[in-house]
């Protein structure tokens, strides 16, 4: 064994500081002396602490320093582009030692330009839209800098998607036709851009602001506290045994870093250290473990409940509770996760790699009861707390506060004397002296030695999903817990221990606090001025009506098929990805994007939810971190296994297929997001026959499931899982999902439709503009009336022309004018749902040619067994 295969060689070192160079164009790469040195950690902590004290009630309590959204963005984006001058340098070739004056000076300029809102706010409010000379200076040199920030901080794809809407803007009345517009003077452009909430200062900002600082802030105080390490452990203890178990460890520790990061490459560089060198080790290629861990690390921010900044930014997009994006995605992240390791398994399998040493689990039955005694024990404690604290509530309401955080701390202080009670977590593995080979962890001790940092993510759940908080409320208060644990976990469990140096610990606890609070700011500064950059692209939108231009040319070039349309979404994700953040990617693309799938979509009669259209856009911005050429995350684990980059990207990729079908599966069966389930027995199908599906595929991609695939069954494994992930594609052939009314029976239908209902309709007729409409719109229905105060609350009125329904007027900014109705529009015809038998049971036959594939593999595979038999020697 060379040395180069242990995770503590130098080797590794060397590749795990090349993984840190890729991860320092995340948090800079200056690392100066003297005076620049103490501004870039004393300037990241303020940053924190603004933030905290911004999501804090106590400002409330206090009436002291009281900031409205509007305020506190502009200091957000002040510290941002602050930093950015400061901790990245102008070029490559730039010293990385010292600050340059030129940069003072920016850095400065660029701070004083975005806090211009919030230092002159007022004289600004009391003349909205009157702009004076001084104020679009501000502007124009703001929006100079915001771009050379971004340039230096993600280099130059953002800035040059940014350049070209602003010069859209401007050049409208040159445009060609089809995208022309009247253009826009400097004053108005910059107003909006810099000088009102429309622009720059916008949404995305804002929940940069409120949701993703405070998100971040909590994955480096974990990190800082040693949980990376624990989930690490965690992972290996749990699966380590396995054949390819540190691959199955690497998938397992990604998804939980997620809880920890939301970016694809810190989770490369955090587990991949540990985790690339040991399955190297276990037999696989470099190519491969770099790929495994860059497909689980890129799919650790779709794991809930701490998702990738842009999940945050749906909240805003889509209009619904953080705690719905969460049960929409939770499903779709899981089955990637199962699918990987399923993956992992059959490169195992086909390459013949054995387990790492595997300690004594005892029999399997005292194994499964020791499991089922767990899930029970869990459950139990649920349960109790649960219905504990609402007790509480109930018994004590002015006290349950303090009630409940006694008991939490009580319970903090009993997992921190139970973890005392364990053999101390190390950084490193443990190896075999007589073979060298890493052991695997005892599970029970390993998982019992850090269940404490558990608690802050329990905190963040309970304040999502049972208090239902807003997502930065729930984050501060997690945050809050977790400094409380940062501070006291290591002096606690030296005295516990028996420890001497409990004032040493404690400083260590506080050292560890600190620097958790300037990461965390450090690794805000290029989403800080991503989601500021991004907002041009959306006050580009605002400004010049390009969406509806945008809708009209997808529309055109696709020819109207949906299909079309949701592959130009995904590889324009996929491009602009290459170069852009998972954020920025995601606001750029679902501004232009989303809109037009969803009306398409009504068009062919499909009712796709908004939620599915964010989440498809979200999933290939994320699936961009490993898309060569240029894929990150690629490199940073490059840099740890020695493998080619491009190679490495190329393999993950393959590895990520299976995560690349699923949004195209959700928009069409929206069951996979756990939309429309009609009660616990379509839950559990809808679990089973995706889980089942997303095993299959990633057997059918590996060309391995009972033994070696041949290509006729490759084929059929691939038709059983399209047709588990999406049985309504062959029930609608058979019976069609809609049945087509008389245009005229649409206030009858529109009365029997159930609370929030849509109706699908076919309306033809012409625009102001001479325009020829003939497509299908989702008109919204509120809440139940007779047909005709149902339409007209929907801001539609109508009148009899004949035997024909013709739109009489549409009240403005209703729900009807959204959809798209306009004075004159005749209603052809309605749609609604067909009575049919349930689709399910297209299973039947789908399940009987998997039995006959499985049933060719096994006897494929007893065949082989049986000659191998024959041609071994005799012994």
């Amino acid at each position: 064994m060379t040395s180069s295969d242990r995770p503590d060689s130098p080797d590794q070192e060397e590749g795990a500081g090349g993984a840190d160079e890729v991860l320092s164009t995340e948090t800079g790469g200056r690392r100066p002396h003297g005076f620049a040195a103490r501004v870039l950690f004393f300037v990241p902590l303020a940053w924190s602490l603004f933030q905290l004290w911004y999501a804090a009630p106590l400002q409330y309590i206090l009436g002291f320093a009281i900031l409205n959204s509007t305020e506190a963005r502009a200091i957000h984006l002040a510290f941002a582009m602050f930093l950015a001058f400061l901790a990245f340098p102008a070029l490559k070739r730039s010293r990385r030692d010292i600050v340059p004056a030129a940069d003072w000076i920016l850095a400065l300029v660029a701070a004083f330009s975005a806090a211009y809102l919030y230092l002159f706010y007022e004289q600004l409010s009391q003349r909205p839209g009157l702009y004076n000379w001084y104020d679009i200076s501000v502007a124009v040199v703001g929006m100079i800098l915001l771009l050379e920030a971004t340039r230096r901080a993600l280099g130059p794809p953002l800035m040059v998607v940014a350049l070209i809407f602003l010069g859209y803007t401007f050049l409208g009345p040159y445009m060609p036709d089809v995208i022309s517009h009247d253009g826009a003077s400097l004053g108005r452009a910059m107003g909006q851009y810099w000088l009102t909430t429309e622009g720059v200062f916008g949404v995305a900002l804002g929940v940069s602001t409120s949701f993703v600082f405070l998100f971040v802030l909590f994955g480096a105080l974990l990190e800082q506290a040693g949980a990376g390490n624990y989930f690490i452990k965690v992972a290996f203890a749990l699966l380590g045994h396995m054949r390819g178990g540190p691959a199955k460890a690497a998938v397992v520790a990604s998804g939980l870093s997620g809880i920890i990061s939301g970016s694809s490459i810190a989770n490369v560089v955090t587990t991949g250290t540990f985790t690339i060198p040991l399955m190297k080790r276990v037999g696989f290629s470099s190519t491969k473990a770099g790929a495994v861990e860059v497909a689980a690390s890129t799919n650790g921010q779709l794991t809930p409940p701490v998702m990738g900044a842009a999940a945050f930014l749906m909240v805003e997009y889509v209009g619904i509770p953080y705690i719905d994006v969460v049960r929409h995605a939770i499903l779709p992240a899981l089955l990637g996760y199962i699918g990987l390791i399923y993956m992992v398994h059959l490169e195992a399998v086909k390459a013949g790699i054995r387990p790492l040493h595997k300690p004594d689990r005892g029999p399997l039955y005292a194994r499964l009861a020791m499991t089922a005694g767990i899930v029970f024990a869990i459950c139990a404690l649920s349960l109790l707390v649960y219905y504990g604290i609402g007790w509480i509530k109930v018994l004590a309401p002015d006290a349950s506060m303090a009630i409940i955080g006694v008991l939490m701390a009580a319970s903090y202080v009993a997992l921190v004397w139970l973890a005392a009670r364990q053999p101390e977590l190390t950084a490193e593995f443990e190896q075999d002296p007589e073979t060298g080979d890493v052991k695997v962890p005892e599970t029970g001790p390993t998982v019992r030695a850090g269940l404490y940092f558990l608690l802050p993510v329990v905190v963040l759940v309970w304040c999502l999903m049972v208090e239902r908080f807003s997502p930065g409320l729930s984050a501060f208060w997690a945050v809050c817990s977790l400094i409380l644990i940062a501070l006291t976990h290591r002096p606690l469990e030296a005295f516990f221990r028996g420890r001497g140096g409990l004032s040493g610990e404690t400083l260590r606890g506080g050292r560890e606090l600190v620097l958790g609070l300037v990461e965390g700011a450090r690794n805000m500064i290029g989403i800080g001025v991503a989601t500021a950059t991004a907002g041009i692209v959306v006050g580009t939108v605002t400004l010049t009506g390009i969406g509806l231009v945008m809708t009209e040319f997808v529309e055109f070039i696709s020819g109207g098929s949906l299909i079309l349309i949701l592959l130009f979404t995904a590889v324009i994700s996929l491009l602009l990805g290459m170069g852009l953040p998972t954020t920025a990617n995601y606001i750029v693309v679902s501004t232009l994007m989303a809109p037009v799938v969803v009306e398409l979509a009504a068009q062919h009669g499909l009712v796709v939810p908004l939620i599915a259209v964010h989440l498809f856009v979200f999933y290939f911005g994320i699936l961009a971190d490993d898309t060569p050429p240029v894929g990150l995350a690629a490199f940073a684990a490059s840099a740890i296994s020695g493998a080619d980059p491009i190679r490495t990207g190329v393999q993950g990729f393959t590895y990520d297929i299976r995560t690349a079908i699923l949004p195209f599966m959700f928009i069409f069966n929206t069951q996979i997001l756990l939309i429309g389930l009609t009660g616990v027995v379509d839950l559990v199908i809808t679990i089973a026959s995706a889980v089942a599906a997303m095993l299959l595929f990633a057997a059918a991609t590996q060309g391995f499931w009972l033994t070696r695939t041949r290509w006729y069954e490759t084929v059929a494994l691939l038709l059983v899982a399209f047709s588990l992930f999406r049985p309504g594609f062959w029930w609608d052939e058979i019976y069609p999902s809609y049945q087509e009314l008389d245009g005229a029976e649409l206030v009858e239908v529109a009365e029997q439709q159930p609370a929030g209902g849509q109706v699908p309709i076919h309306i033809q007729g012409m625009t102001i503009e001479g325009r020829e409409v003939d497509k299908t719109i989702l008109l919204p229905l509120g809440e139940p009336a007779e047909g005709e105060e149902r339409l007209r609350n929907a801001g539609l009125f109508l009148r009899e022309q004949g035997e024909e329904l013709v739109v009489e007027r549409v009240r403005f900014g209703s729900s009807a004018r959204k959809a798209g109705l306009d004075m004159g529009f005749r209603i052809v015809s309605v749609q609604v749902d067909n009575e049919r038998p349930p689709k399910e049971l297209v299973y039947i036959p789908t399940l009987a040619l998997l039995a006959l594939v499985a049933w060719l593999q096994l006897r494929r595979r007893r065949r082989e067994a049986v000659a191998a038999g024959e041609q071994a020697p005799a012994h």
